[in-house]
């Protein structure tokens, strides 16, 4: 049997050369990255619960299955459509009220913001919910109090955890967090407020630089989604916190190029320069999303050669996305993450809750809008996302990955929409990611562009893991069935019924 190293090393293993087939459901369905999250989101569905309890289950399991990645010390985004209509939650946290000094940390202590995940689910279930949030949580608690087999992605994430709070059990490897039961059943029995004040949120204010204030004041925010229509079809992503704008102002830009992927990259190195100047917690600047804006950062892009900038340093992050479709047509994609591998590296004690370490997003340039302050939300990776066709849903996608995450959206998008491919293959197609100073790294399904994107003046890498490129989940309307992708990348599925 190979390591785990020779299992995600490029070209370890012969593939048969065809394509995996997508999912196909005549009523509902569910994406997500891990194969129990998607049974317990069928489960609920098959108790009679809509979209977003299935949701809601999912992401519960997700807690548990991947901790490297997620949990109810992070947060949560939420895109839903119901009723003919579209709904955002920006279910993430502040830094604290009293802050000693304006100093960014990447992890520890100070890199702690107020977890936003558990209030989102609250608000969701209560919304828009059937069976309510203690229903979604009973399984994940059954399930971290019994344990179950590490799947080989996050056995590999797990190792290479700077600092895990917990032993890494290997592939296959049986492991169990009693503690992170014990907190999913008194949220289950008590709400939000069970996480929020009391026992746990005094442990999570032992363990950082949050007061037991700062947890009892939070609360999500719905929002209005942005839009911005490519080709006939509307991408619906959150505005900030979030850098979803980052997706859209790419399709913007290379809406009128040249296509290939050199037009893809210089519009992405655009877009993502914008974002980073001037995403944070207060309204998007209108001008970013707007045609002239658009076009004037489009007029920068050269056919023969790259020259688009790039900001010196881009966010890192591990996350979790998943989606579901029931059969009245309601929708939800949401994602969750605790930021980097285990957030903080910090776990509240007694909780088994690991705290994220999104104060990591702020800067401490003065004068910039993302800088530390007290009580601000900081600048946020993850973005769910949401496509409608004349006013009408076409269905869930996303892709989890930090930097990558705009980048996923932006590829997945014009592979459904310029390349006319389904889910599944939109979602297994080689993907390009940009890194810091302007690196482009290449799937080894792109090294044949190697070549040609040098000659361009790109600085190209071939990359030499997976885990960088995200890990996306779609779901589609196709006539009067639902067509869904998970993403090869992953371990989880797409299945409906």
């Amino acid at each position: 049997m190979p390591n785990l190293d020779e299992l995600f090393r490029p070209g370890a293993a012969a593939t048969s050369g065809w394509r995996r087939m997508p999912a196909i459901a005549g009523k509902q369905m569910v994406a997500t990255s891990h194969p129990l999250a998607t049974q317990a989101g069928l489960r609920a569905l098959r108790r009679g619960g809509n979209a977003i309890d299935a949701a809601l289950a999912a992401a519960a399991v997700l807690t548990v299955a991947e901790p490297t990645d997620n949990g109810p010390g992070g947060d949560a985004f939420a895109i839903v459509w119901h009723d003919g209509e579209l709904h955002g939650l920006n279910g993430s946290g502040r830094s604290p009220a009293v802050i000693d000094e304006l100093r960014v940390d990447a992890t520890g202590p100070r890199s702690v913001t107020v977890p936003g995940a558990v209030r989102a689910w609250a608000d969701l279930a209560e919304r828009f919910g059937r069976l309510g949030l203690d229903a979604a949580l009973a399984p994940a608690a059954d399930l971290a109090e019994r344990g179950l087999a590490c799947s080989a992605r996050i056995a590999h994430k797990w190792s290479l955890a700077e600092n895990p709070p917990w032993p890494a059990p290997g592939r296959g490897g049986h492991y169990a967090l009693p503690d992170l039961a014990e907190t999913l059943r008194a949220i289950a029995a008590d709400g939000p407020e069970a996480f929020y004040t009391g026992r746990i949120a005094a442990a999570i204010a032992s363990a950082c630089w949050l007061s037991e204030d700062d947890l009892a004041a939070h609360r999500s925010e719905w929002v209005e989604p942005l839009r911005q229509r490519y080709k006939g079809i509307d991408v619906c992503e959150l505005p900030p916190s979030g850098q979803g704008a980052a997706a859209l102002m790419a399709l913007g830009i290379y809406d009128g190029l040249e296509p290939g992927l050199h037009s893809q990259i210089e519009a992405m190195k655009l877009a993502l320069a914008d974002a980073y100047a001037y995403v944070a917690d207060e309204p998007l600047p209108a001008v970013l999303l707007d045609r002239a804006h658009l076009a004037a950062r489009r007029a920068l892009i050269q056919p023969d050669r790259a020259t688009a900038p790039l900001p010196s340093t881009l966010p890192r992050g591990g996350t979790t996305y998943l989606c579901a479709v029931d059969s009245e047509g309601t929708a939800v994609s949401l994602i969750q993450s605790v930021y980097g591998s285990f957030g903080s590296g910090i776990v509240a004690p007694g909780t088994g809750v690991a705290l994220q370490n999104r104060a990591g997003g702020f800067v401490e340039t003065e004068g910039h809008p993302n800088r530390l302050a007290p009580s601000r939300r900081p600048f946020h990776t993850i973005i769910p996302g949401m496509l409608l066709k004349g006013g009408e849903l076409l269905g869930p996608f996303g892709v989890m990955g930090g930097p990558m995450q705009p980048q996923g959206h932006f590829q997945v998008v014009s592979h459904l929409v310029d390349d006319s491919l389904d889910p599944q293959a939109a979602l297994d197609a080689p993907r390009w990611r940009v890194e810091e100073g302007g690196i482009v790294q290449l799937e080894p399904g792109l090294w044949s562009e190697e070549a040609g994107l040098r000659t361009l003046g790109h600085d190209v890498r071939r990359a030499d893991s997976p885990h960088g490129f995200g890990v996306g989940q779609a779901i589609l309307r196709s006539g009067d069935a639902l067509i869904g992708g998970s993403d090869g990348r992953g371990d989880g599925f797409a299945a409906g019924f």
